[in-house]
């Protein structure tokens, strides 16, 4: 199953060698979680893009969303978490970030720390923003602490 846009192409992360997918946060290693946006129209740590994201039922569906890359790879690769508007209070594996221009309708965001997502250069459909340090610095620590991620 291939997600397409409106005009019949694959969307961006969806198939192919670029296509998103679910990492192994524990088998990682070494994670280098440096603050490094760039508005260059490639994805950095600490910048909110879009993406396709699978479902956790890895059945091939999914949903082109917005995630907050928090590590570049030494392969090139980009660690990434998903943000979701759904309200997420008091669920210890997601993060509430506050609003950002990253989501048109001024909605309060959540990251998910329980799901690291690979993301590729290729694969993403648009820069989005960037998060600030406070709020960046605030999830790399919880995922740190999460993973025992030395970085």
């Amino acid at each position: 199953m291939t997600a397409l846009s409106d005009d019949s192409t694959p969307l961006p992360g969806s198939t192919g060698p670029s296509a998103t997918t679910e990492a192994e946060p524990h088998g990682i290693g070494h994670v280098r979680m440096e603050y490094a946006p760039a508005v260059d129209g490639d994805p950095d740590p600490g910048e909110i893009v879009w993406t396709w994201v699978p479902f956790e039922e890895n059945d091939g569906r999914g949903k082109d969303r917005p995630v907050l890359v928090v590590a570049r790879e030494a392969a090139g690769t980009l660690l990434a978490v998903r943000l979701s508007s759904k309200r997420h209070d008091h669920e210890r594996e997601w993060l509430p970030i506050g609003s950002g221009p990253w989501d048109s309708a001024g909605r309060e965001s959540w990251v998910d720390l329980d799901r690291v997502l690979r993301v590729h250069e290729g694969g993403m459909r648009r820069e989005a923003c960037a998060l600030d340090r406070p709020r960046f610095d605030q999830v790399v620590r919880r995922l740190s602490e999460r993973y025992d991620w030395q970085g």
